[in-house]
């Protein structure tokens, strides 16, 4: 069986989220990170037909893209996850798509709020392992025109 050749992204890359309407955000490559996590803020959980649900709303009304939207999804698991600065906190998950060199890639992001960091979208292993290499010394490697 031939292995696919994975492309390479930098360590910064401007993506999509599809299913949510959501264009050119940037986004953090970190291959130090496990989980892949999105800024958002007044998270809450609740239950809809028997079932886990959230609702938050994306960014925070600093962020230059915020625009007060409430997005309400299925939880797709609640797990503890540790933070840059050490700490654990138990935080929720959804899944959704997101966009790299024009394909639509499933991703499962933590909901947590991102506002002390400079990026609202970090993208963990988890995700990257199977599907990208990334190179460091590079940037938007992944929304350049194809030549």
């Amino acid at each position: 069986m031939k292995k696919k050749k994975k492309e390479t992204i930098g360590r910064l890359e401007i993506v999509d989220l599809p299913k949510w309407d959501i264009k050119e955000i940037e986004a953090k490559i970190d291959t130090g990170a496990y989980s892949s996590s999105l800024h958002c803020h007044n998270i809450k959980e609740y239950e809809k037909n028997g079932a886990k649900w959230v609702k938050f709303n994306l960014l925070d009304p600093e962020h230059p893209s915020y625009n007060e939207r409430l997005f309400s999804l299925p939880v797709s698991d609640i797990r503890e996850v540790k933070s840059s600065n050490g700490q654990t906190e138990l935080r929720v998950f959804v899944k959704t798509k997101i966009i790299f060199f024009n394909k639509e890639h499933d991703i499962e992001l933590s909901l947590t709020n991102r506002s002390e960091m400079k990026y609202p979208i970090l993208v963990g292993r988890k995700f990257l392992k199977t599907k990208f290499l990334v190179d460091v010394s590079k940037k938007y490697l992944s929304n350049k025109e194809e030549n």
